[in-house]
């Protein structure tokens, strides 16, 4: 009697849960196992795919000046604009922390770039603003400083995309001003009782116990680094230059499998990304012990 109760009861859950299940398996993991078999083929979209193995792969180390273009680039910008994120967002949550007055006001101004920061408008208006009668530009000329358009040049392009990832800091900050609030304030009362300054209790209270949030938000930012793509696609006008400087991997991806059609060389890089952001992870992982500290460890 009671077994047969669990079944039914585990069957109405099967069946609450089946849009879920029929979508993953339709709409994601299908897709997904397609593109892994794509990656191994030569694949137009107009033509049944063709088994070529390898070749795609050896295309991309070898052969695709472009590609490799593509991933110095997209390094680059995750070598920069993370930290720079993590440090702004730090520095801006302690700023908020301190009891001053409107900071409910403060943290919703903070935070709105964040819902607008990878919008196609937000990227357009990013554009004009750093452009050669932009802004940026205007500004300069009345210090008598003249230059050309900031996206328009190979030197300074990728550093417009590098500002506007800087600009949405608001989701990070945002979690790193709650761990702020967890921090016990009695840890920073004894370590000011031991003469410890402002600088000294940050470095040696403060920073540890933030650490588990550091770990959370270098994950996610890092991840969302490699992925970017609207700021680089609108900015550069889907072009990925001035001479392939704001060429990021999933720009040339798209390009790749949209503009030329070649879906398998696309998925081969799609699947390639897949794996390095993996192996990042699993890197930060198995490293998290080393410096993640967690207050209840002993």
């Amino acid at each position: 009697m009671k077994s047969s109760r669990t079944g039914r009861e585990g069957l109405t859950a099967y069946l609450f849960l089946s849009p879920w299940l029929i979508g993953i398996v339709l709409l994601t993991l299908g897709p997904m196992l397609y593109s892994a078999y794509l990656a191994f083929t030569s694949y137009d979209l107009l033509s049944p795919p063709r088994w070529i193995g390898l070749d795609n792969f050896r295309r991309m180390f070898t052969a695709d000046p472009r590609y490799l273009s593509s991933v110095r680039v997209t390094l680059v910008y995750v070598v920069v604009s993370v930290p720079l994120l993590l440090i702004v967002s730090m520095a801006l949550a302690l700023l908020l922390d301190k009891g001053i007055r409107f900071l409910s006001g403060y943290r919703a101004l903070f935070y709105l770039p964040s819902l607008m920061g990878a919008s196609v408008a937000i990227a357009v208006l990013w554009r004009q603003i750093f452009g050669g009668t932009g802004l940026v530009n205007q500004v300069l000329s009345l210090f008598g400083i003249t230059r050309g358009s900031w996206v328009g040049s190979p030197g300074t392009a990728l550093w417009t995309i590098v500002t506007l990832n800087l600009w949405a800091f608001g989701a990070t900050m945002i979690i790193f001003l709650a761990g702020l609030r967890q921090v016990p304030v009695e840890l920073h009362e004894a370590a000011a009782v031991d003469g410890a300054g402002p600088i000294r209790r940050f470095f040696s209270v403060t920073l540890p116990l933030m650490t588990p949030l550091i770990f959370f938000n270098l994950l996610l930012d890092t991840i969302h680094a490699f992925q970017a793509f609207t700021g680089a696609f609108v900015v550069s006008r889907g072009s990925g230059g001035p001479a392939d400087s704001t060429l990021f991997y999933t720009l040339y991806l798209y390009q790749q499998g949209f503009a030329e059609l070649k879906m398998g060389y696309a998925s081969a890089m799609a699947w390639t990304l897949v794996i390095v952001l993996a192996a990042f992870t699993g890197f930060l992982f198995l490293t998290a012990k080393r410096w993640v500290y967690y207050g209840d460890e002993r």
